[in-house]
């Protein structure tokens, strides 16, 4: 995650790819390819805060390659692997109403519509069908079980308040 309040994380430094300096990125942007449209990153490694600037970058194959400004080799390139990437909130396009970035949804209390407490947005994880919400306990909540909600809007997401700090959802606490 990134350190600060007003970054989010987009990606992460996976490995080098090649001899000149490039990486393999995996991408949390929808699409993939839109971790691109930011040129200025901070790779958040080992609790240290790095800035980098993309000078190119590409799809390649079912994924994306980078090269950063002043890495010039494989060697250079290797000491990122595994590096968060980070972007200023400020940086991100807006969104239609009624929907949301991921950090908007972590640590909001979720509530059923009986207004049962059953924990706080932890992280979210995405499976391929749908998003799903990973739920975990929190002063107050009904038990201690970690819960994972389908994150599907007006089907058990039933109302979103960033205000307030609560998401409604239609879920039985019994799964």
């Amino acid at each position: 995650m990134a350190d600060s309040a007003a970054e989010t994380v987009i990606g992460r430094i996976t490995s080098v790819f090649g001899i000149k300096g490039w990486l393999k990125v995996y991408s949390y942007t929808d699409p993939m390819d839109g971790i691109l449209s930011y040129e200025n990153w901070v790779a958040i490694l080992d609790g240290k805060r790095i800035p980098l600037s993309v000078t190119e970058g590409k799809r390649h194959g079912p994924g994306i390659v980078v090269k950063l400004k002043g890495i010039e080799d494989r060697d250079q390139a290797s000491r990122y692997a595994g590096a968060d990437i980070a972007v200023p909130i400020a940086d991100l396009p807006e969104l239609p109403e009624d929907e949301f970035y991921w950090h908007q949804l972590e640590k909001l209390r979720v509530i059923t519509v009986d207004g049962q407490l059953l924990g706080q947005v932890h992280h979210l994880m995405e499976t391929g069908s749908n998003d799903v919400l990973v739920v975990r306990p929190c002063e107050g909540s009904l038990d201690q079980r970690e819960r994972l909600l389908p994150y599907l809007p007006d089907q058990v997401v039933v109302k979103v308040d960033l205000a307030a700090g609560e998401m409604q959802v239609d879920w039985d606490p019994e799964f």
